[in-house]
């Protein structure tokens, strides 16, 4: 079997050939990304999510033949056409979030479909030029057959975000283009959050699609990450050690957010989609199946990290027989009514997809914006139910090297729990404290606040989106008045 999609050493082996310009704590990392502290342990997970893809027993759910080449390659680059596509689709993201349990927001699939949803639409670009349209497709298909992984950013520096603020300042602040070229666009200026920088093949920039957007900011690109005058500035580690024991979640599943800095940056036209377009950056994102099938990929990974805390939840009130008490079981029935719901909302988009005007095959966008909308309110009380439960057990826990210290016949006495050795509750409580508590677990809560955009922004998008006619002409003619009449100027 002839095979594109790459494993996890490949992609090991393609990082540690890339020298990307990653900084941290004001020192330049000139080791192997893949062999330091901060990046080790997510690298090692995302190999084995490329591993997995590869594995003889999954293979055929995780991959699919190039239209191109008759290669397998992975199967979140797959444009669907059918509900049986969607599906498939489902089965393979669901893999890839279950191995994470939810707690990596950038594995490849995030990406890999926001390019696929994009490109799918590539002709929106011919309205600037037909060899922007071209790149689009060009990087689809490039990343297809080669497997790429890619970071991103949508977001400018928060200097003042005050409606009426404009960037007046001799050097750029927001990343923007100073120059055009014969060869190219020269941007410079930085960009926020772009999550796994460093560690990834390419680094894709867009606008944020609003309308109101000034030209200057109006661009989209792809460049490899060790393009000369990208610097990646990473923000402080919430990796605190390798120990699965101590650290269950950070040391396996921690992506650093890092800054890009872009220091006169030459971005070859080949690697450009548009510049100084505001309209076709609104209509890019607003008429493709962008939206509707990134948030499957969302709403997916949101339901594996539910049903996770709330199979963590149970393990707590099981490991301090807690179930008899009526306050205990109303909070583990609200995780249950929240993956229920979730649940529910990617059942009724899947029931409902429909054919867009680029031929591929949506689910329903706005249940999955009900989701997605539900979920940065859903985590945080997620969170606080962990807390309550753990309580003061939470403040205080021991440590894998306690357990092969002279300490360890104490702590196997006094620590133990109901039904369970002080060892097993420790590790449930340290995968507690590391959900909920620790610099990572709190870092994953802001992250689902923000996972999707401004949650005021996602409410009204949903508020402007939303069919509603046809339940205020219910009403009209329940009460036998005319829409027309009734109309306020």
């Amino acid at each position: 079997m002839k095979l594109a999609a790459i494993s996890g050493r490949e992609y090991l082996t393609r990082m540690d050939q890339m020298k990307p310009n990653v900084w941290i704590r004001g020192e330049q990392i000139t080791e192997k990304l893949s062999a330091h502290p901060v990046y080790k342990g997510a690298m090692l997970t995302k190999a084995s999510l490329y591993d997995l893809q590869v594995h003889p027993d999954f293979i055929e759910n995780m991959t699919f033949k190039s239209p191109k080449t008759n290669q397998r390659v992975g199967l979140s680059y797959l444009q669907p056409k059918t509900k049986e596509d969607l599906e498939a689709r489902k089965f393979m993201m669901k893999t890839w979030a279950s191995k994470t349990a939810g707690m990596m927001g950038r594995t490849p699939d995030y990406l890999n479909t926001v390019i696929m949803a994009l490109s799918s639409s590539a002709s929106l670009l011919n309205d600037q030029d037909e060899e922007f349209s071209k790149n689009l497709i060009n990087l689809y298909e490039t990343a297809r057959e080669r497997d790429l992984s890619f970071t991103h950013s949508f977001i400018n520096p928060q200097i003042n975000r005050s409606s009426t603020y404009d960037e007046i300042t001799a050097q750029p602040i927001a990343t923007k283009i100073i120059k055009k070229t014969s060869d190219g666009l020269i941007v410079k200026g930085a960009r926020l959050l772009a999550t796994q920088g460093g560690m990834t093949d390419e680094v894709l920039i867009f606008p944020s699609g609003a309308k109101n957007m000034e030209e200057e900011y109006a661009f989209s690109f792809s460049i490899p990450t060790d393009t000369n005058g990208v610097k990646f500035i990473c923000r402080e580690s919430y990796n605190q050690g390798a120990s699965h024991f101590n650290y269950p979640l950070s040391s396996r599943f921690h992506e650093i957010d890092t800054m890009i800095i872009f220091d006169n940056v030459l971005v070859p036209w080949e690697r450009v989609f548009f510049y100084h377009r505001p309209d076709i950056a609104y209509q890019l994102f607003s008429r493709s199946s962008f939206t509707p099938l990134t948030l499957q990929q969302v709403v997916i990974r949101q339901i594996t990290k539910t049903e996770f805390i709330l199979g963590l939840a149970q393990l707590m009130v099981n490991t301090l027989n807690l179930s008899e008490y009526h306050h205990i079981r109303e909070k583990i029935s609200e995780v249950i009514i929240g993956l229920e719901t979730m649940n529910a909302l990617l059942d009724r988009a899947d029931k409902q997809a429909s054919i867009d005007e680029w031929g591929t095959m949506i689910p329903n966008t706005h249940s999955l914006y009900v989701a997605v909308n539900m979920f940065p309110k859903l985590y945080p009380r997620m969170i606080e139910i962990l807390q309550l439960i753990g309580a003061g057990g939470l403040v205080a826990i021991q440590t894998e090297e306690d357990f092969h210290s002279p300490l360890q016949k104490d702590l196997n006495h006094y620590c133990q729990g109901s039904g369970c050795n002080a060892v097993t509750k420790t590790k449930i409580f340290r995968l507690a404290w590391d959900v909920a508590m620790s610099a990572f677990g709190t870092r994953q809560t802001q992250y689902e606040r923000y996972f999707f955009g401004d949650p005021i922004r996602l409410s009204s998008n949903l508020y402007m989106g939303y069919p509603r006619d046809k339940y205020t002409n219910q009403v009209e003619e329940f009460l036998d008045i005319s829409h027309t009449n009734e109309q306020s100027s």
